[in-house]
């Protein structure tokens, strides 16, 4: 599917606790590409409002409701767009154009993406990326890794030098008394 365009009567915003809910009307019974419309219900898709400066964000696509007079299109924005929401709520209210495309983005994605702990970087003038002095390098991590075979191994010479009845040696003269 490409992109498609509506004009829709701009509903609501409702915050929820970790997102915001939007809500669109289209009015009258003709849909445009209305299978297309029903495919994409459940899975991420890209919005932008025609002139808003909020530009372009994903957003589920939670449901497509149709009774006799209107179509409702109900989506939900993760609470980590919190500045480009800002921008929509001016066209609250309103008729809008409404653009829509599918994401390639899974729903699992979607609420899954803040959980990804990056490395922090900085993009110097001349195109390359510098990092922290205290980032851990693959030496680094290789090096760990011999040390903690060392150490396996230490423990493991330990613990068979800590048997108690492990390798004593008797003589003649000892007894058992």
């Amino acid at each position: 599917m490409t992109k498609t365009t509506l004009n829709v009567l701009f509903k609501k915003m409702q915050k929820d606790d970790k997102k915001e809910v939007l809500e669109f009307h289209v009015q009258g019974n003709e849909l445009p590409n209305t299978q297309e419309l029903v495919g994409l219900a459940g899975s991420i898709v890209i919005l932008n409002v025609e002139e808003s400066k909020a530009g372009t964000f994903n957003a589920e696509f939670v449901s497509v409701q149709k009774d006799s007079k209107k179509t409702t299109l109900k989506f939900n924005i993760k609470g980590d767009s919190d500045d480009k929401v800002i921008k929509l709520y001016p066209h609250a209210g309103r008729s809008v154009t409404l653009f829509m495309e599918p994401s390639q983005m899974s729903v699992d994605d979607f609420y899954d993406e803040d959980d990804h702990e990056g490395v922090e970087y900085k993009i110097e003038k001349d195109g390359t990326a510098s990092v922290s002095p205290n980032q851990m390098t693959l030496d680094d991590v290789a090096q760990d890794e011999e040390n903690e075979d060392q150490v396996d191994s230490d423990k493991t010479d330990d613990e068979e030098n800590d048997d108690p009845f492990g390798q004593v040696t008797l003589s003649d003269d000892d007894s058992l008394e």
